[in-house]
């Protein structure tokens, strides 16, 4: 049975995103063509796209998670840091299959006698990336890996600290998707581990990755810095583990560290020794 519903949520992890890009494009060419008054070719066109988009929204939403014993990795941050989106509390974490991130957790950066500016009351709508703990703070590889990706070309951008900023947020969505993974994820590094699958640290600071596709790493080794890139509110440290090393066709899979995942709202705990090459626990 488990293995069936891995299956399942592989292959639905693989298209999911092209079945709405395509469903969408077919939906575009049908109303254009019976504004055209050419009903009997658009008609297709739109019945077509919306079943495409059907199975899209039913996989991101609906669609089964991998069922698998957690591979055990070391924290990639170092110090006091509160879980947000956590896969702990549930899952998928971020309320969608996309992208990957059934098991994906945000962290935000919460030093002992330290106030981060909160939502709502936080003086200002858009805040510099500055005034967030998280901003600057080291990166740090979960384990040995090989580095398949870095990117480090998106610019930090302030802070979505009221609802009205909320809403641009969303409306962000649109185009920050159409860039590719930079637009979503920022600046970002995804680590092929020793077992195959993938890690992906994301809103990395502009300028600050200091590793490059093909490099080897060690377990705790510094990436690069927290920042505020790519589809985000603040500066916090998003990661998840992965099939593929692409976002737009991964299946998020589970991992934990020592002490496990905080729920959300809480600290990861203290963290053990640098471990080495990730094992099945």
């Amino acid at each position: 049975m488990a293995s069936s519903r891995n299956a399942l949520a592989t292959v639905s992890g693989r298209v999911r995103l092209p079945a709405q890009a395509v469903g969408a494009l077919a939906i575009v060419v049908g109303v254009v063509l019976v504004l055209a008054d050419l009903d009997t070719a658009g008609l297709p066109f739109v019945l077509t796209g919306v079943v495409l988009l059907a199975v899209a929204l039913v996989g991101t939403f609906l669609g089964p998670a991998v069922r698998a014993e957690p591979l055990l990795l070391a924290a990639p941050v170092d110090g006091r840091w509160e879980a947000l989106n956590s896969p702990t509390s549930k899952v998928p974490s971020h309320g969608t299959h996309a992208y990957g991130q059934a098991f994906a957790i945000d962290l935000l950066a919460a030093p002992a006698g330290v106030e981060r500016p909160r939502f709502g009351e936080a003086g200002g709508s858009f805040l510099a990336p500055e005034r967030f703990p998280a901003f600057g703070l080291p990166v740090l590889a979960p384990a040995d890996g090989v580095v398949v990706r870095a990117v480090d070309r998106m610019r930090d951008h302030r802070s979505r600290s009221s609802w009205l900023a909320y809403a641009l947020f969303f409306l962000e969505a649109i185009p920050r998707e159409a860039v590719g993974p930079a637009g979503v994820l920022g600046n970002h590094v995804v680590l092929r581990l020793a077992d195959g699958t993938h890690f992906v640290l994301a809103h990395l600071q502009a300028g600050s990755v200091g590793v490059r596709r093909g490099d080897r790493v060690a377990v705790g080794q510094v990436l690069a810095r927290c920042g505020n890139t790519g589809s985000t509110t603040e500066p916090h440290l998003h990661c998840q583990r992965q099939d593929v090393a692409s976002v737009f066709l991964a299946t998020g899979l589970p991992w934990t560290v020592p002490g496990g995942l905080p729920v959300d709202g809480e600290a990861l705990g203290p963290q053990a020794d640098a471990l080495g090459a990730p094992t099945e626990p």
